[in-house]
């Protein structure tokens, strides 16, 4: 997979594409991360990609034109343009497994007071990653990355997120490790016990419970095996 992020600050991206999970999986060739300054695709001498709005109001606005080239100018059969945006639909796992099907994805950083609005004739689709304001796109397209390359084949084992929290509509079941015995809080006997198939059934019913608990909303698309 290619993602190519479009940005205004690409430093901010320095230290996400070079630790953890996400620099291994460059460097075992699983994904492709570019991260492309717009600024250069201003046809302004100083480079300017904003202006003020028409109408008055406050803030920059986002220029339509360096933007709109640079999508343009990356763009292939296999893209799908993603527009970071509080406006999108909220992002979940959902959104993030159906994103691992396309071969390219080119996300757009908004910044300033927003976009001109003609920039949404040349985007897919527009993802918010939850109901609050940021300062620019740069946070939101580094969480789309990160839970889209984790879910490519190869990157981690599959095993570690088929039950994570939200893949079945579910939140994840509680984890322990040594030691055992902690100041009196012991881990579940069952955990310890080596039959599997109790502890799979007390893992279930302790995400059923845990969801009851903190995100009963989750329940209504539930549906047990």
């Amino acid at each position: 997979m290619r993602i190519d992020i479009l940005t205004l600050f690409p430093k901010m991206f320095d230290g996400f594409l070079s630790e953890s999970i996400i620099k291994r999986a460059i460097n075992n060739g699983k994904v492709e991360i570019n991260v492309i300054d717009f600024r250069k695709y201003s046809l302004l001498k100083n480079g300017q990609v904003d202006d003020t709005p028409y109408g008055g109001g406050a803030g920059m606005v986002l220029m339509c034109e360096p933007v709109i080239r640079a999508i343009e100018d990356l763009k292939t059969d296999d893209s799908l343009v993603i527009l970071t945006c509080p406006q999108g639909n909220v992002y979940n796992e959902k959104i993030a497994y159906d994103l691992t099907k396309h071969k390219h994805l080119i996300i757009v950083c908004g910044h300033y007071e927003g976009y001109d609005e003609r920039i949404r004739e040349f985007v897919d689709v527009e993802i918010s990653i939850g109901d609050y304001i940021l300062t620019g796109g740069e946070i939101p397209a580094m969480a789309i990355t990160d839970s889209v390359t984790r879910l490519i084949d190869g990157v981690i084992n599959k095993d570690s997120y088929l039950e994570d929290s939200f893949t079945n509509n579910l939140l994840d079941y509680p984890t322990y490790t040594k030691p055992a015995d902690f100041r009196g809080m012991k881990v579940p006997e069952v955990l310890t016990s080596g039959n599997h198939a109790k502890i799979k059934e007390y893992r279930k019913n302790e995400q059923i419970k845990r969801t009851k608990e903190r995100r009963p909303d989750l329940l209504e698309n539930y549906h047990e095996e």
